[in-house]
C-alpha cells in the first residue's frame, strides 16, 4: 500500500499565480489541501516555509516547501506521473516551453498590469504595447488547440491571468485589450481554456473575481 502523501497549498483564492498551482495538481489528480493566506497579516507557517520571499504559492509536499508557481509546477510534474505531462518530454520542447511561460511573466504580465495606472492617451499607449506583446504569444499558438498541443501545458497554465484576468479587468475599467480582430487565435484559445473541465474546477468564478479587482482598483484611487 502506498504511503500517504500530505500536499498543502498556501495561497490566495484570487491570486493567478496560486491558481497555476491548483491547475497543475488537478491535471496531475493530487488530493491537496488549500491554506488560504491573508496577504496583510501572513501565517508563520508562509513566513516558515517560504523565508526569502514570504510570499505565496507555497506548496509543502510530505513537510517539504517548495516555491514560486513556476518551480511549483515543474515539481509537480516530474513528482507526479499520474495524468497529462505538463512539460513536453523532449529537451527542445521543455526549453520551447520555459522560454514562452518567461515572456508571459517577464515581459506581457508587468505591461498589462500597469494599464489600470494610465488613463487617456498613455493608456491607449500602454494597451498597443500589450497587444503587440500578446500578438508574439499568439504566433506561437497558431495551428495548435494549446500551447502544450492537443493538451494543456505550462505555457497554459502560466497563462491564465490572460485568459480570465484580463477579461475582468476590462470589464472594470471599460477598456478592450484582447479582441477577435486583433487577437483572433488566442481569443480561441482562451474559449477552449476556460472551457476546459480542469480549468473550470481551478480557477475562481468571473463574479468573484470581479468584486475582488473592483475593490483593488478603487483602494488604490
Amino acid at each position: 500500500m502506498a504511503a500517504r502523501q500530505e500536499v498543502k497549498l498556501f495561497g490566495t483564492p484570487n491570486s493567478p499565480y496560486s491558481r497555476r498551482v491548483e491547475i497543475a495538481l488537478n491535471l496531475k489528480g493530487v488530493d491537496y489541501e488549500f491554506v488560504a493566506e491573508n496577504l496583510s497579516n501572513k501565517s508563520p507557517e508562509l513566513l516558515e516555509y517560504n523565508p526569502v520571499h514570504k510570499m505565496i504559492p507555497v506548496l509543502l509536499h510530505n513537510g517539504k516547501p517548495v516555491v514560486e508557481s513556476a518551480v511549483i509546477i515543474e515539481y509537480i510534474d516530474e513528482t507526479w506521473s499520474s495524468g497529462s505531462s505538463i512539460l513536453p518530454a523532449d529537451p527542445l520542447g521543455k526549453a520551447n516551453a520555459r522560454f514562452w511561460a518567461k515572456f508571459i511573466d517577464d515581459k506581457a504580465m508587468p505591461v498589462i498590469r500597469s494599464i489600470r495606472r494610465f488613463q487617456g492617451e498613455e493608456q491607449v499607449r500602454v494597451i498597443g504595447e500589450a497587444v503587440e506583446l500578446l500578438k508574439l504569444l499568439e504566433s506561437e499558438l497558431k495551428g495548435k488547440k494549446f500551447f502544450g498541443g492537443e493538451t494543456i501545458g505550462l505555457v497554459d497554465i502560466t497563462a491564465n491571468f490572460i485568459a480570465l484576468w484580463i477579461g475582468v479587468y476590462e470589464e472594470i475599467m471599460g477598456i478592450r485589450v484582447i479582441t477577435k480582430e486583433k487577437l483572433p487565435v488566442l481569443c480561441q484559445w482562451i474559449d477552449d481554456y476556460l472551457n476546459s473541465s480542469i480549468v473550470k474546477k481551478s480557477l475562481p468564478s468571473r463574479d468573484q473575481l470581479y468584486e475582488y479587482l473592483d475593490l483593488q482598483i478603487k483602494k488604490r484611487r
